[in-house]
């Protein structure tokens, strides 16, 4: 199995920092969260791989989870960006480099208060359908 993981984690954050609405509501979209960062803010999770091959074609399932974090006091401003985060990844085109024929879907969100009562916290994960480019 042919892994997508660096180039789904490039193609997913390089498409939401180009959705202008996304960008104009967080201070950034992060692999790994600046100390300067500020509230509101979007951070990639975890992404999982399975083998999704079709005959002689190798392809992959993925799920890419993301996090919404949110100090605005209830779930306002954390469901805003989650719109935002679907209006730029659900049923979108997305590139990824080296696989062809690639769709992403909303799969599920589940809002959540961190352990810091001032932190608001969703996770949303999408899955993702890629075809091994032909070489």
């Amino acid at each position: 199995m042919t892994s997508a993981l660096w180039p789904l984690q490039l193609a997913v954050v390089q498409k939401l920092r180009d959705h202008e609405p996304l960008m104009a509501l967080v201070s950034g979209v992060y692999d790994e969260v600046p100390e300067q960062a500020t509230h509101p803010y979007v951070t990639l999770g975890s992404i999982t791989e399975t083998a999704d091959d079709a005959h002689n074609t190798p392809g992959l399932e993925a799920t890419v989870v993301l996090h919404v974090w949110s100090k605005y006091r209830g779930y306002r401003e954390a469901a805003q960006i989650l719109a935002q985060l679907d209006a730029a990844l659900d049923r979108q085109p997305l590139d990824v480099d080296g696989f062809t024929d690639v769709s992403i879907a909303h799969r599920q969100h589940q809002s959540m208060r961190d352990p810091d009562p001032d932190i608001r916290h969703i996770n949303v994960s999408y899955r993702v359908w890629l075809t091994k480019a032909e070489e």
